[in-house]
């Protein structure tokens, strides 16, 4: 089992990518998809995730993004919206995946 922590729409170097929260959502997921990769899983092993949102209005959008990168698979998952999230991050998903 791996466990990845929230990842967020940071670029490698250490900056958000441009854009709202489409974009944030569309880097945070290829974030995810390449911790989860390096440790030899598959994106397809997630079992579940948790979504949070600085806004509850974005969340449509987060899920079209999020639907991309999970199409087939279609783990559990949690959506909260917050007050914050670290960076003023926009978006931030954690996961847990079956190695």
């Amino acid at each position: 089992t791996l466990y990845v922590s929230g990842c967020i729409g940071l670029l490698p170097s250490g900056s958000f990518v441009e854009g709202g929260v489409i974009e944030q959502t569309a880097q945070c997921l290829k974030n995810l998809t390449a911790i989860i990769e390096a440790a030899g899983g598959k994106v397809e092993g997630v079992m579940k995730t948790t979504v949070l949102v600085a806004d509850i209005n974005d969340y449509k959008a987060v899920n079209v993004e999020y639907e991309k990168v999970f199409r087939e698979s279609k783990p559990a998952r949690a959506a909260f919206a917050v007050k914050d999230l670290p960076a003023g991050a926009l978006v931030e998903v954690d996961a847990i995946v079956a190695m």
